[in-house]
């Protein structure tokens, strides 16, 4: 079970993440880049990944994943906090910022 302080505490761990609202919401962004979302009231969030995991996420744990509105067709998946495993989240919100970062970049996280 994962609650909104621990998708923040995530998301914000990682090299040159910020958090700006956007959309009357938190977004979550390395270098203007946005890799998550996440719900006013920290119930649910957005983040990004390919449609392949998308597919597999909510394949797998439909009551935990599913595709949000606006930008599932890109492949982002929707989280229910209160059902996803902490660790998964952080696995997920950590591919997200990878796929959002220079390579560069996505090396000092290996560092």
């Amino acid at each position: 079970m994962a609650t909104g302080k621990d998708f923040r505490k995530i998301a914000l761990a990682l090299p040159e993440a910020e958090e700006r609202e956007t959309w009357g919401h938190p977004t979550f962004r390395v270098r203007e880049k946005m890799f998550a979302a996440m719900a006013t009231d920290g119930s649910s969030a957005s983040i990004k990944a390919t449609k392949e995991a998308q597919a597999a996420l909510v394949g797998s744990e439909p009551g935990t994943f599913s595709i949000p509105a606006y930008v599932g067709h890109h492949g982002w998946v929707g989280v229910a906090l209160a059902k996803v495993d902490p660790e998964e989240l952080r696995e997920l919100i950590t591919e997200a910022w990878l796929m959002s970062v220079p390579k560069r970049l996505a090396r000092e996280l290996d560092e």
